[in-house]
């Protein structure tokens, strides 16, 4: 009885040490997938990334937290497709109405062009091939006034002429020297663009009758860009 009883003690022992026997590597555990259809749970939202991979949101019609709204977001993303159309109906009838409140100013900018003989026309009358005669009045003018505007605006030695208000001191006259003389490089040497851009406005100016011109400044290039 006692040898039955020692036997089967060491088969259980045998067993029990059999069953904590673990090999160092690891082992693989596979657990069930959740599989989610895009297509039939249609309160998911799926977002493709650049980079290849993907956003998921289970909850796209959830409220919108604008407190996280980065500073540089596109807001048509979170503005509801409602407010977009209205958006875009209001941004489509307003460039309507300008284009056509200016239809006037663009006929009488193709008569110019017409007038100043600078239009190329293949005519057909009085027979095929007739070359056709425009006074060159207009395009004289044009060009007597760009010679001496540009000139007076764009003399070799720079555009810019400082003046003082008020009390004069040799400090402030030197600080107002320095400011032109600035200024004067910036326009002549570092803007290589300034020059042929004011030089075409001066002509476009005279027979279109305005033309407007600022300058701003441009992180990237460290200086002022101007543009028409």
């Amino acid at each position: 009885m006692a040898k039955n009883t020692k036997n089967n003690i060491d088969k259980a022992m045998q067993a029990l040490q059999g069953a904590l026997d673990m090999d160092g590597v690891g082992q693989e555990i596979q657990l069930p997938e959740q599989v989610v259809d895009f297509e039939q749970d249609q309160d998911i939202e799926l977002t493709e990334t650049p980079d290849g991979g993907a956003e998921v949101n289970f909850d796209p019609n959830a409220p919108i937290d604008k407190s996280q709204i980065p500073f540089d977001g596109n807001l048509a993303e979170y503005i509801e497709e409602g407010q977009l159309g209205k958006f875009s109906s209001d941004l489509l009838a307003a460039f309507e109405a300008d284009k056509e409140s200016r239809k006037d100013w663009e006929d009488t900018y193709i008569k110019g062009l017409d007038m100043l003989g600078f239009k190329y026309e293949n005519r057909t009358q009085p027979f095929e091939g007739a070359s056709g005669v425009v006074h060159p009045l207009l395009a004289e003018s044009v060009t007597q006034f760009q010679a001496q505007a540009y000139k007076e605006l764009l003399p070799p030695s720079g555009p810019v002429r400082t003046q003082v208000i008020g009390l004069q001191t040799p400090e402030i006259m030197e600080q107002a020297k320095r400011v032109q003389e600035f200024m004067n490089y910036q326009i002549t040497t570092v803007m290589k663009e300034f020059d042929p851009e004011m030089d075409q406005l001066l002509s476009i100016c005279r027979w279109q009758a305005q033309r407007s011109r600022r300058s701003t400044m441009t992180p990237s290039w460290h200086a002022p860009y101007p543009s028409s």
